[in-house]
């Protein structure tokens, strides 16, 4: 992803013009108190997907084109067949910024497919070829073991389609999508991230295909996460933030989901926007400082992973795709 933030005064102007939402009325000082609602019960495991992404971590870096990159991907698509994904793999070429020309595998899982409502869930699976950020700056040109970006979002989506496995659904359709060569960008140049959702949302995998939202999910697992109001998520898709945010609030998961507006972030969910038309949200761990000390580091290995915050976000997204699937009126 494109990790660059708006200037403050442009969040702060893009919220005082939309004030019509709801969260921005209130003032970030205080509590916001969602709708009494029942949610249904889910049964998330966060030991489940620490697994996962101990499983994508051990096969080493993922960066595009390498043994391990192909060897992950083959493990993917056989575990979302094992959890009763119909599953697909959009292959193609792209020209990275970094690594030059590189096999792109977008693996997509589709859950009770017959359904006409959809749910898309996404994350992206590949990992960094450097550590730019690094401070020891003889290892900035290997690549990194991406278990928090990029493995994280990962696990808790195939913690979900486990779930779904398990307790299949009645009236929606689930779609996991796992992006590839999202993570082999530079960041003072424009779209050279994120160049599998730009594919897929140029190239859609079913002709005409739609979903009532999206979530995207993209650094979702370091112990202290704080997931802030993404500026595009509020531009394209501020309903949806709203639902997702408030399921958070009821289930206890506040310390997490701040209704404070954050800055913009160039993800996944921005071309999936902008060229799919899909209305879509970006739960990251992200503030106006930045994306944690350990972003684009050797330090984004298994010890910044941390169960609870994986338990918060899969709970969350599981909740709501649960309160999605009940029969129309």
């Amino acid at each position: 992803m494109q990790k660059i933030f708006l200037p403050i005064w442009v969040v702060a102007l893009f919220f005082t013009v939309f004030s019509a939402c709801e969260s921005d009325k209130k003032p970030s000082s205080k509590t916001t108190v969602p709708p009494k609602v029942m949610l249904p019960n889910v049964n998330f495991s966060a030991d489940s997907a620490y697994h996962f992404v101990q499983k994508q971590v051990d096969f080493g870096p993922r960066t595009p084109g390498s043994t391990a990159h192909k060897a992950c991907a083959d493990w993917l698509v056989a575990t979302l067949k094992e959890f009763g994904g119909e599953v697909m793999v959009q292959e193609s070429e792209v020209k990275a910024s970094l690594g030059g020309k590189v096999p792109m595998y977008n693996i997509i899982g589709a859950f009770n497919p017959s359904a006409s409502k959809r749910i898309l869930l996404t994350a992206h699976w590949d990992t960094r070829l450097v550590a730019d950020q690094d401070v020891d700056e003889s290892k900035q040109k290997e690549p990194i073991d991406g278990a928090n970006d990029g493995g994280s979002g990962v696990g808790i989506l195939l913690e979900i389609a486990r779930q779904i496995s398990l307790n299949p659904l009645q009236n929606i359709g689930v779609d996991i999508v796992l992006f590839d060569v999202e993570d082999q960008g530079l960041s003072d140049t424009e779209d050279t991230y994120c160049l599998g959702s730009q594919y897929w949302s140029k190239n859609l995998h079913k002709p005409n295909y739609t979903a009532e939202f999206g979530i995207l999910l993209d650094m979702v697992g370091a112990g202290d996460a704080l997931f802030y109001q993404e500026y595009y998520s509020m531009q394209y898709a501020p309903h949806v933030v709203k639902k997702v945010w408030d399921v958070a609030a009821k289930k206890g998961y506040g310390s997490y989901f701040t209704y404070k507006n954050g800055g913009g972030v160039t993800d996944d969910h921005y071309y999936v926007n902008k060229f799919a038309k899909i209305p879509t949200i970006d739960i990251i761990h992200h503030s106006p400082q930045g994306f944690g000390k350990f972003w684009h580091t050797h330090n984004d290995n298994m010890k910044v992973i941390n169960k609870n915050t994986l338990k918060a976000v899969g709970d969350v997204v599981l909740t709501v795709v649960r309160m999605e699937d009940v029969p129309a009126m």
